[in-house]
């Protein structure tokens, strides 16, 4: 396919790549992988279509892709979430066909997306399942050619159940965000770091003393809690799950409905993945200056239509930061509700993402050599492949763990021994 681009400025490039290179040296696994997939060439003649985060981590799985034959295309899957400097050295240092700006119009975002899937993919990659959704919508003649799709997050997953639930789902899609060493690690250590990396480059707020509510406690908000509180802060966690509520009480957390925590919070971070999570009426009983920010991937977790309704005034105070006056008191707004950490931040750490893009790497190749055995449903990435990613992982850190001794095995598969 012919080298494409719609790109803020070629002249980014330079920038891009050292920082593609500095991002690589913390993402050994997927270092080992394109070295074999370049041998190999396992995916070669394959059109693979790319909705994510356009980072120096997801360069790095570019690059890997089209290390093992692939024609790739990449756009964004997130209006503020591009870094254009890697978006320029990836078309001029690497030459893979990009198609994302940061801050672009939701116009242009869906433009993007109708560019990328105008290369026929056989293998899609979503990061919130748009370009599935899009490709089901506006394109069901190119679905035949599909072989499958991956899904990196939480949300899209969601999505994606539901659409085979309501048998709407026309090909298979592999569950990255699924994986063990996906949401064990990405969901958890990632996006507790780099969600409160962003809220600190955004605001310069001390979190250590503040009253920090985290709204929701799956793994996500189960790393955003930790890490406040690693910083000091007093964390209150609002559920709809009586068993993640119940977990995050034995965590040490306090837990109350968001009715009861507004009036007490400096701080608010969404990340359910749900819709209006914090809403105006919860807005109306924050302190005055309370900061809210989402780390969900949509900005619908705030009702922000109903605080642009309401406001009596509004103004930016800094990049990223947007006042809303509500009667006497005011509430600012990070990056437009949209995610904290890929906003005001660079997301999560290579090292992180490392395990999580050799998923998607791997699943790529799992799904071209299967894909004849894959019914339009939503799959859980092979356990061997999970397993083999961690052994990698822990290979390349240095660390050495136990193996069963031929007696341990008989004991473990025998139902005869006891006591």
């Amino acid at each position: 396919m012919a080298l494409k681009k719609d790109i803020k400025d070629i002249k980014l490039a330079a920038e891009g790549k050292k920082r593609i290179e500095w991002a690589e040296r913390s993402m050994p696994v997927l270092r080992l992988i394109r070295e074999r997939f370049k041998k190999e060439k396992p995916l070669k003649g394959i059109n693979i279509a790319a909705c994510l985060h356009v980072t120096t981590e997801t360069a790095n799985l570019m690059r890997t892709l089209k290390a093992g034959g692939a024609n790739v295309a990449l756009c964004a899957s997130n209006p503020l979430s591009t870094q254009d400097f890697t978006a320029a050295s990836l078309v001029k240092d690497f030459g893979i066909s990009t198609f994302a700006i940061h801050g672009e119009d939701n116009k242009t975002y869906y433009k993007h997306i109708r560019q990328a899937l105008d290369f026929m993919p056989h293998i899609t990659m979503d990061d919130g399942a748009d370009l599935v959704s899009t490709l089901h919508k506006e394109r069901p003649n190119q679905i035949s050619s599909i072989l499958a799709g991956t899904e990196e997050t939480t949300t899209g997953v969601i999505r994606l159940k539901a659409m085979a639930e309501d048998n709407a789902l026309l090909f298979p899609v592999i569950a990255v965000n699924d994986s063990k060493t996906k949401h064990f690690f990405d969901n958890r250590y990632g996006t507790g770091q780099s969600t409160l990396d962003g809220v600190i480059r955004a605001t310069n707020m001390l979190i250590g003393g503040s009253t920090t509510v985290v709204v929701g406690y799956g793994w996500c908000g189960r790393g955003v809690a930790n890490r406040a509180k690693g910083l000091g802060a007093r964390v209150i966690v609002t559920e709809i799950d009586p068993i993640k509520a119940i977990e995050a009480v034995m965590d040490g957390f306090d837990v109350m409905p968001m009715s009861q925590a507004a009036s007490k919070g400096d701080l608010f971070i969404t990340i359910t993945g749900n819709i209006n999570v914090i809403r105006l009426e919860h807005m109306k009983k924050m302190k005055d200056g309370a900061v809210i920010a989402n780390s969900g991937h949509f900005n619908a977790e705030i009702d922000i239509p109903a605080l642009e309704k309401a406001k009596k005034s509004k103004k930016e105070l800094r990049q990223h930061v947007v006042e809303y006056k509500l009667g006497k008191k005011t509430v600012c707004l990070l990056a437009e509700g949209r995610l904290i950490n890929l906003s005001a931040a660079e997301g999560h750490p290579a090292m992180v993402m490392d395990m999580s893009f050799a998923n998607q790497a791997l699943s790529a190749e799992y799904v071209v050599k299967n894909h004849k055995k894959l019914k339009p449903q939503v799959y859980v990435v092979p356990e061997k492949i999970d397993a083999n990613i961690a052994a990698i992982k822990l290979k390349s850190m240095g660390i050495s763990i136990d193996k069963l001794t031929p007696e341990q095995k008989v004991y473990l598969s025998s139902w005869e021994m006891g006591t």
